[in-house]
């Protein structure tokens, strides 16, 4: 019972350390990143008799929550109308910095044939001024934590609403899931 323990500086600094690091873990765990779709543009319209085939920007909004900076791949986002698939949007390669946010302007390509395949859902959306598209896409690319570049993958599912004559954006939900790949 009388027995005194005998204080160290080289355990209390490996506590200290211990402790430091269990912090920066948890602190340092992979959020998702956040998405939002700012506009819609026009920018052709290509004509094949009967339909027409439609350019656009998106623009779009990119939150990236972690403490680690990013790099990732080309990819092609896929965009839906009353479930069929009616085009797609390219994303280039790129990076983006820790706790930071971009702006993406991404090119994409309307099939005008399939939409005609829903010309009676799209008259009613253009008359009541509003029309539902989905969107999905997987970004994959790696994320340097310290000196090791760490695998992920990205998926993302957008539900937007916006008004067909003006393509102004009404409503959006979008839900990004992220993955870890530890190959």
């Amino acid at each position: 019972m009388g027995k005194t323990v005998k204080w160290s500086w080289t355990s209390a600094l490996v506590g200290a350390a211990s402790a430091t690091a269990a912090a920066a873990l948890v602190m340092a765990r992979p959020r998702d990143p956040a998405f939002h779709l700012i506009s819609i543009s026009l920018t052709s319209f290509k004509f094949n008799f009967p339909v027409i085939d439609a350019g656009l920007i998106l623009t779009v909004h990119v939150t990236n929550p972690n403490i680690a900076p990013i790099h990732y791949s080309s990819t092609a986002m896929s965009i839906f109308y009353d479930g069929s698939y009616l085009g797609s949007a390219r994303i280039d390669a790129g990076s983006q910095a820790p706790k930071s946010y971009q702006v993406l302007r991404l090119p994409a390509r309307l099939d005008g044939l399939e939409l005609a395949h829903h010309a009676g859902r799209f008259l009613a959306d253009v008359t009541r001024r509003q029309m539902t598209l989905d969107a999905a896409v997987d970004i994959e690319g790696a994320a340097k934590v310290l000196w090791w570049n760490h695998k992920f993958k990205v998926h993302v599912d957008s539900h937007v609403v916006v008004d067909p004559v003006y393509l102004d954006v009404i409503d959006q939900e979008n839900k990004s899931d992220l993955k870890l790949l530890l190959a």
